[in-house]
């Protein structure tokens, strides 16, 4: 194994069981991504805070100096656009694997969601451009995806509903209603991720354009919507445990008779389910290796404090006390799991793309979250009070995460279709078993012996 400042941001096992997987390249990249990290990211995140205003006459127009600063940087250390495999987008993606991906993604998950944003790595723009890049035509990826590439603007999907179970596609009520040459949408949205950013400029909106289409699945379609256009009325932004995620925020937004060209209109009428599913499936993983990160840099914090000789309490550390090192030492194996379980994932998208590896997938998106939060919640105990205020991440990190347990598909959903597929192996078990069941009687006969079971 060589000497790869990773084995001191991740497990050295992992690293040397995906070592020989990466290019020369790849592992210069997370070199310099580690020391971008350490120089710069992380000395900047409470600078980041510091200044975005608390007033909300000026909070959710501010576009924070530092990042935009780290931004500048990041693109000029060749640290930009990092999740975009050159594999899977040829014209517009850097040579790195899903894979390789991954490993840099839980590095950056150490950094709260400026990490991302400061190497053009931010949902809801990631998946964005992987939709632009793979569906839009020449004229829309002119338009939107250069701009969202080089980070000069941001964007949103507005997906879920307000009034129906968004979690089902197919029960969406927007309406989106062909005029000549023009598209007419109406519909109320909310919890669309990234819309209040001053720098949001368009919106990918899904809606009904076929409600009388015989197939569930082809009923909807995926128009680009400028942020600027009449009838697009931000309402307010949501709430995730008090926190607004400001500047991007989570907003409620009504389309009151919004009129786009159908020009407009992403890949054809009907092919919106097309489209989201092969939006979600890499965003769902990206989710999944940045909280790796998010839970490795809690049990670190956690480490920390329970070694503070000014913490100790009736003369003892803290570690000392109760089930402490148990939970550090559940921590740790919890972390080691589910990162393997992430490495899988993005290596089987490696191999047979997102459709293929919906099972692993699948998994990921409803263990990793669950388990982020265990690790994170024991850091926060070991903080006491403190651990849940704004003195510490680990309440802001545990909220975030919190929403990924429901946000790109609910863990019901996954933990379904993953028991599903599983049912599937059935018939095929049971006639193998059948086979090695005459195999055995064979042998049993001719061994002139009796089962004892």
């Amino acid at each position: 194994m060589s000497d790869h400042p990773v084995v001191e941001w991740t497990s050295k096992a992992s690293w040397a069981m995906v070592e020989d997987k990466f290019s020369p390249y790849a592992k210069e990249t997370l070199a310099r991504l580690i020391k971008f990290m350490e120089d710069d990211i992380l000395p900047a995140i409470k600078v980041a805070h510091a200044q975005l205003p608390d007033d909300p006459n000026t909070r959710w127009k501010t576009v924070i100096p530092i990042i935009e600063e780290l931004k500048v940087k990041a693109k000029k250390l060749g640290l930009w656009n990092l999740f975009l495999s050159k594999a899977h987008y040829p014209e517009f993606g850097v040579p790195l694997t899903n894979l390789e991906y991954a490993v840099m993604a839980e590095i950056l998950g150490r950094g709260g969601h400026f990490a991302p944003q400061a190497v053009n790595c931010s949902a809801p723009d990631t998946g964005n451009m992987e939709v632009l890049a793979r569906y839009a035509n020449r004229e829309q990826q002119q338009k939107w995806l250069i701009p969202l590439l080089n980070g000069e603007i941001r964007s949103a999907f507005a997906m879920t509903e307000k009034h129906v179970a968004s979690s089902d596609a197919t029960n969406i009520r927007t309406s989106l209603r062909r005029e000549g040459d023009v598209i007419v949408i109406n519909g109320h949205k909310w919890w669309i991720s990234g819309a209040g950013d001053p720098r949001c400029k368009v919106h990918l909106v899904l809606g009904k354009s076929d409600p009388g289409n015989k197939s569930a699945y082809h009923q909807q379609s995926i128009v680009l919507v400028p942020a600027d256009t009449p009838g697009v009325k931000i309402i307010r932004p949501m709430k995730v445990f008090g926190y607004d995620d400001a500047p991007e925020g989570h907003c409620e937004i009504i389309y009151d008779n919004v009129r786009v060209p159908v020009s407009n209109l992403v890949l054809g009428w009907g092919k919106g389910f097309e489209i989201i599913q092969g939006r979600l499936g890499p965003g769902r993983i990206h989710h999944c290796m940045r909280s790796i990160g998010a839970a490795q840099n809690a049990l670190d914090t956690m480490l920390q404090r329970v070694t503070d000789p000014a913490k100790k309490t009736f003369g003892k550390f803290l570690y000392e006390h109760g089930t402490v090192v148990a939970d550090i030492a559940k921590s740790r194996a919890e972390i080691e799991g589910a990162r393997l379980l992430v490495l899988s994932a993005a290596l089987q998208i490696d191999k047979v793309k997102a459709k293929g590896a919906l099972k692993e997938i699948g998994i990921a998106k409803f263990v990793v979250p669950s388990m982020a939060l265990e690790v994170i919640d024991r850091a926060m105990q070991s903080f006491g009070a403190e651990g849940l205020s704004q003195d510490q991440e680990l309440a802001s990190a545990w909220a975030g995460l919190r929403t990924l347990r429901i946000a790109d598909g609910p863990d019901a959903v996954h933990i379904q279709q993953v028991g599903l597929k599983e049912l599937k192996r059935a018939p095929a078990l049971v006639q193998k078993n059948l086979e090695i069941k005459k195999k055995q009687a064979l042998l049993m006969e001719k061994a002139g012996v009796k089962a004892h079971l």
